[in-house]
């Protein structure tokens, strides 16, 4: 391995110049030891790791480029913060995200490959493998919207990532823009899925790391089950996550908003988005009017009526850009090619698509009985019981936590409006004017 006697980057081989600043590339083992006030800078964690530069800081721990000695390649080594390793929760959620990982298919989910603790330092780290490149929300800061061959092949390398996870019965739980990496080359992104330590792992024998009533995530990009920290939560929630990131990159607005996490979740809850193509006027990239419908099934409140996969949603967006094949063709489609594609082809108009139907929708209304047939009225607790909730869910743009009581579900059959619709509303209001709201650092 090479390193950057400048900036401490790690290189092949056979690279010569580092092109962050130019300077001629040193063997690592020669490659001096920058000064650092960072004590772990030159030094080897767990008689393996050696730790070459601090890439990023967070709320749970410090990320470096290393060496791994014994395979002789770039690593990236999060260092857990003290107090974060003395949380037995947050601890094993840790330990869950290299199980898990370990398990999957690693073309467009990050290989995450040790955890364990130094025997020097006594310190927790987390190693994986390296990635060039940058954030999904990075992209989206600097140049607000995307090129649709862009969004196209995005949705195919998640789809190929999530759908091998949900196979698994493993729910990501936490799709955001920081948790979407674009990794460059010549034909276009590569995408690698980030972050499995929130994951839901519904398979029968999962240990459950989550109470019940609890809501994990980010406000922007959660689905109302999630929001409501049910137990039912699957699949579909990630489809909603990516959804919503995939109208931001199209529109340069995420589809639901609000200044805090209450009114984000009755945004969520209770409106509809803007139709995307109605923002389309003007924009850098036209947004095609079949894509409204796709966006409006997958944003569906109702899990039972959402776009089934992340796949379907994925084939839908590029059809709708008139496309012709799948995600899969997509996947390893040069992005030029797909642009040309996307110019050629003619503007495709708005189509409705199959949904399944809704079981829990308002009885049909009658001649005779213009309200529908009654229903009971009944209220849903977490544990049966009228009890507290709490939630937590990282903040939007990687800018914290925030710590709220969701509301209560009552739902009512008895009339056409969702029978959650009040008592959200009523909920969210005096969470609002309560001021429950604490916010801490996120990881």
């Amino acid at each position: 391995m090479k390193s950057c006697p400048t900036c401490q980057r790690v290189f092949p081989d056979d690279a010569r110049f580092c092109p962050a600043d130019g300077s001629a590339l040193q063997s690592a083992s020669l490659a001096p030891v920058p000064t650092t006030d960072d004590p772990r800078i030159g030094t080897m964690l767990c008689d393996r790791y050696e730790i070459r530069r601090v890439v990023a800081d967070g709320g749970m721990g410090r990320v470096y480029e290393g060496i791994d000695k014994h395979t002789q390649t770039r690593i990236a080594v999060k260092v857990l913060h003290d107090e974060v390793a003395k949380d037995e929760v947050s601890l094993e959620r840790f330990k869950r995200e290299y199980e898990i990982s370990s398990q999957l298919p690693h073309d467009h989910i990050v290989q995450v490959l040790d955890f364990q603790r130094d025997p020097v330092s006594s310190s927790w780290i987390l190693v994986m493998e390296f990635l060039d490149g940058e954030e999904l929300r990075f992209v989206l800061k600097r140049e607000k919207v995307i090129s649709p061959e862009r969004i196209v092949r995005m949705l195919a390398h998640v789809a190929i990532g999530l759908d091998a996870a949900h196979a698994r019965q493993v729910v990501h739980r936490d799709l955001k823009p920081d948790n979407l990496f674009l990794c460059g080359t010549r034909d276009g992104d590569v995408v690698k899925i980030l972050d499995f330590g929130s994951v839901k792992d519904k398979n029968k024998d999962a240990k459950k790391l989550t109470v019940l009533g609890t809501t994990i995530g980010s406000p922007y990009y959660m689905a109302p089950e999630q929001a409501q920290g049910l137990e039912t939560l699957d699949a579909r929630a990630d489809v909603f996550a990516l959804a919503a990131i995939s109208y931001e990159c199209m529109t340069g607005t995420v589809p639901f908003t609000g200044n805090n996490g209450p009114s984000i979740l009755l945004s969520i809850l209770t409106k509809d988005p803007d139709p995307p193509s109605a923002k389309s006027a003007g924009a850098k990239f036209p947004i095609p009017p079949a894509m409204d419908d796709v966006m409006e099934v997958a944003l569906a409140k109702n899990p039972n009526i959402r776009t089934p996969s992340v796949g379907a949603l994925a084939d839908q967006v590029g059809h709708a850009y008139g496309l012709s094949g799948d995600h899969r063709a997509w996947a390893t489609m040069p992005a030029t090619e797909l642009a040309a594609q996307i110019a050629a082809a003619p503007v495709r108009a708005p189509k409705a698509l199959e949904a399944a139907k809704d079981p829990f929708a308002a009885p049909p209304k009658t001649a005779t009985n213009p309200m529908g047939p009654p229903g009971p009225a009944y209220v849903m607790y977490p544990s049966g019981q009228p009890q507290a909730q709490t939630a937590t869910m990282s903040a939007p743009h990687g800018h914290g936590q925030t710590s709220f009581e969701p509301p209560m579900l009552v739902a009512g059959l008895d009339s056409g409006r969702p029978g959650w619709l009040v008592p959200v509303l009523v909920g969210v209001a005096a969470l609002v004017v309560g001021g429950g709201i604490a916010f801490v650092l996120a990881h």
